[in-house]
């Protein structure tokens, strides 16, 4: 038995661990490479097998992306903040999104959401060119948006615009973004619903929106949704999730929505609504009037499309007030309230003429009604 210095044996523990350390000393001595560790000298790559053509899904997947990306833009935003210790304004980053240019004359469409409260915007193309951008449009209501951007003709590749009132579910869908600032990202779905409604930043529905399943996150916002031509069917919007990344659920606003309010943000700077010249009362005012059907003219405009249909005001006199036209049809859609009145408005354009039925005296009546320019 070995002892140590002192004449006394070492513990049996310290012995295991010489044991252990002599046992692999041995076997790093007595190792050899052997052909079954997998060190062959004579080893070569694999053959590669031939891939063929691609599916002719795929192949349209990627020529879509080459003929849309180039309109696909990088939205960056930053807001001045006032520094705490020199009281002086500073610049912050905001955020970023997503936009696609609609013209050759430099003008990009986004969503307001992306740009509102920005102090300065940033458009940075596919070419990786960056270009100060100032807003000269905003529909908040329907949370859209457009840029005007200095860029040479050559760098500006408009959006091909499609159709989205022939729609279906089902549909095969594509979407070109900048989500989370990674730029150039496609990812593709279907149409899962159509005719949703989601709240805009002002607390007002917009109608008609798509849904879909195709891939949209945070800085997805104010990109195309496509179809399979590569047509603009839609503007992505807004997510559905609890956690504020992609669960499945996507919104666009429809194209044709887009086709009507951009022309209007490009002459005017803001959505010029259609109107009918009237004051209408508020659904807790028609309580206590006992009206339990259609919407209580209150007031209307001299000249005003209302007064040039022949439509009556409400009247007080000598203390006891007389009722005007309650309003309870709109080009064949019966009306409740005054945001049904403004959503079916919204579905037409100024100059239009609107049938209508009113309620007077008691009694259902036609009316015929130009709609003029809501101020």
């Amino acid at each position: 038995m070995v002892r140590n210095a002192t004449g006394k044996f070492p513990p049996p523990r310290l012995i295991v661990v010489l044991l252990i350390l002599a046992a692999l000393w041995l076997a790093v001595q007595s190792y050899e490479p052997s052909k079954q560790a997998g060190n062959d000298p004579a080893a070569t790559p694999q053959v590669v097998a031939a891939r063929g053509d691609l599916a002719a899904d795929e192949q349209n997947t990627i020529n879509i992306f080459k003929q849309v990306s180039p309109a696909v833009v990088h939205i960056t935003t930053s807001a001045l903040q006032q520094d705490l210790f020199s009281l002086n304004a500073i610049e912050i980053p905001q955020g970023t999104g997503s936009g696609f240019i609609w013209d050759d004359q430099g003008r990009v469409v986004t969503n307001f959401h992306v740009i509102n409260q920005a102090s300065r915007i940033s458009v940075t193309m596919a070419d990786n060119s960056t270009w100060k951008a100032v807003l000269i449009g905003a529909a908040p209501d329907k949370d859209l948006a457009v840029l005007q951007i200095d860029a040479p003709k050559h760098l500006l590749k408009p959006i091909v615009v499609g159709e989205s009132n022939n729609l279906l579910v089902g549909q095969k869908v594509f979407a070109i973004g900048n989500p989370f600032g990674l730029d150039q990202t496609m990812t593709s779905g279907i149409i899962s619903a159509l005719g949703r409604e989601i709240k805009a930043i002002t607390g007002r529905l917009i109608h008609d929106m798509i849904q879909t399943d195709a891939a949209i996150n945070p800085g997805n916002s104010g990109g195309p949704l496509l179809d399979s031509a590569g047509r603009l069917i839609g503007v992505n919007t807004a997510i559905f999730s609890p956690s504020g990344t992609y669960a499945g659920i996507g919104f666009a606003v429809p194209v044709h929505e887009v086709n009507m309010v951009i022309p209007q943000l490009i002459r005017h700077g803001k959505l010029i609504r259609p109107g009918i010249g009237a004051a209408l009362a508020d659904t807790r005012l028609a309580q206590r009037l006992g009206i339990k059907e259609g919407v209580l003219i209150l007031n209307i405009e001299p000249n005003g499309p209302a007064a040039q249909a022949g439509l009556r005001p409400t009247e007080q006199q000598g203390g006891e007030i007389f009722l005007g036209d309650i309003i309870s049809e709109i080009a064949g859609k019966k009306v409740k309230s005054y945001d049904d009145i403004r959503t079916e408005l919204e579905r037409l354009q100024v100059g239009d003429e609107v049938p209508m039925t009113i309620i007077r005296d008691g009694q259902s009546m036609p009316a015929q009604l130009r709609l003029g320019a809501l101020e």
